[in-house]
């Protein structure tokens, strides 16, 4: 029996409502809007800022400002106290924990009942609908998904709300009928202690049919090495004949891609990826063919943007979808069912089509490089070790970057701390071959770069074995959804990795 030609029949009326996407994208945000105005109306946030007086969106951009987490901080710690009716209707049970601000360890993201259902589970089976949309001969249901899910327990925290990764929360409420297709067993799946729930993954899946895998790239390629490890095969496809498809989130997987088709050398092996936070999921691959991702308008988030040059300035312009432009990084704000009002979500992104709005993630607005005005972002750092590392045969798991400030002789540079699972042919060739890439796209830094006057050249420094795993196992971020910071103005992240390196 094909099971997966049986379920696909229960897509079809989301595949073609998802065509509106395609058709109507600005209609679709006009109804979210709405939708958002409706409810807030019922909060005590929205009788302090007039919601009930907002028709258009030019009110609701004279009402409501943009704010950061530190500004909405206040509402949401009386939320998890259990006050009702104060950023969204109700009381709100569940918090999505995520990396700290300035002035805390943590941040604690409100997942409503709402966005529950209408971002979070949405954006998972939109992924199967276009998944299935693409791939009518699929037979992922004929099997399991292994989704592999955050390293750290929910616990119940203060009036007993629900506080975990998001991936902890997702499982812990999710429909049981999904579990007749997913591994691994749910107290597997909340361990907190990631070794101890990497060998437990492995041995629970290896002797089943799985069929596709979803997880954070990094994490995930560690439980795939130990089920060879544990299997003593050489590919994935000899202990999952059927393994179809990775969707894949939280991270780039660029530095992954080449150890996944090493692993992996089924040629029907297809990847996915998926733009699922804390606070709301956002955007699908749609086309295998194309690395951008569709921006989806109808889960109950209504989309700003600020350009990414504008972001420190009191005046920034804050322009809806239908104004962005191409090629241009904007940072992203939003308004969701989960009670974030014009929210600074910290994420950049470039669009590369507006009938569809398609996009592709370009960094953080925290994660970036302008310690001598070279302006360097995640985008460029990617793009210039994927060239390094083909042109150098070199493959690598982990990496930071962070500034040499200048010394008595004016001399500084961007210092790498790379940790490689194949290096490069020499170090040498591999550091000129990132910086030549570098410079190449990015005119800031090539200028800066220009005869060595401002900025030197580049530094690598090899990091050894698990160096970035220990550090994160230390801070107690292993596993789940914790990433690596990528690029800091700061040293602080990589004084520490040094000393342990």
């Amino acid at each position: 029996m094909n099971l997966t030609r049986i379920a696909s029949k229960f897509f079809i009326p989301r595949q073609k409502e998802l065509e509106k996407h395609y058709s109507h994208p600005e209609l679709l945000q006009h109804h979210v809007l709405n939708y958002l105005i409706g409810k807030g109306q019922r909060t005590e946030y929205g009788r302090n800022h007039l919601l009930g007086a907002v028709k258009t969106y030019e009110d609701f951009v004279q009402h409501i400002p943009v704010a950061t987490y530190e500004e909405l901080k206040g509402d949401i710690d009386r939320m998890r106290h259990g006050e009702p009716n104060v950023l969204w209707p109700g009381v709100v049970k569940c918090y999505a924990k995520s990396s700290g601000t300035t002035n805390d360890k943590s941040k604690f993201i409100p997942v409503s009942h709402d966005g529950l259902h209408n971002l979070h589970y949405k954006g998972g089976k939109d992924v199967v609908a276009l998944y299935l949309r693409n791939n009518p001969d699929s037979r992922i249901f004929d099997g399991k998904s292994l989704i592999l899910g955050g390293s750290h327990s929910p616990n119940y925290d203060l009036n007993e709300s629900l506080v975990g990764d998001l991936s902890a929360i997702l499982i812990e409420n999710i429909n049981p009928l999904v579990n007749l297709f997913r591994v691994p067993k749910k107290k597997t799946a909340l361990l907190s202690d990631f070794e101890v729930k990497r060998d437990r993954i492995a041995r629970e899946c290896m002797q089943k049919n799985i069929t596709n895998i979803s997880g954070v790239p990094s994490w995930m390629l560690s439980v795939l090495v130990h089920v060879l490890e544990l299997s003593g095969k050489q590919h994935l496809e000899e202990v999952w004949p059927n393994l179809e498809v990775f969707f894949h989130g939280g991270i780039a997987f660029t530095p992954y891609r080449n150890q996944y088709e090493q692993i992996i050398t089924s040629p029907k092996m297809q990847y996915m990826e998926t733009y699922n936070a804390s606070e709301g999921f956002f955007g699908i691959q749609d086309d295998p063919n194309d690395k951008s991702m569709l921006l989806m308008l109808d889960y109950g988030v209504f989309y700003e943007f600020i350009p990414l040059e504008e972001i420190d300035q009191d005046d920034a312009h804050v322009i809806p979808l239908e104004d962005v432009e191409l090629d241009r990084n904007y940072a992203m704000v939003i308004t969701t069912s989960c009670g974030l009002w014009r929210y600074m979500i910290g994420d950049t992104v470039k669009f590369t089509s507006k009938k569809p709005y398609k996009f592709m993630i370009t960094g953080r607005t925290k994660y970036y490089i302008n310690a001598f005005g070279e302006e360097l972002i995640m985008e460029n750092a990617e793009k210039g070790l994927a060239y390094a590392c083909e042109h150098s045969g070199a493959q690598i798991s982990e990496y930071t970057v962070a500034p040499v400030y200048m010394d008595a002789n004016a001399k500084c540079c961007h210092q790498w701390l790379i940790e490689f699972t194949k290096e490069p042919d020499t170090m040498e060739h591999f550091a000129n071959l990132l910086d030549q890439k570098l410079q190449e796209v990015n005119s800031d830094y090539e200028a800066k770069r220009s005869h060595d006057v401002t900025l030197q050249h580049l530094e690598v420094v090899k990091a050894r074995p698990n160096l970035f795993n220990d550090w994160l196992k230390s801070k107690q971020k292993l596993g789940g959804q914790h990433k690596v910071p990528r690029l800091s103005n700061s040293r602080k992240n990589m004084d520490e990795l040094l000393a342990m390196n």
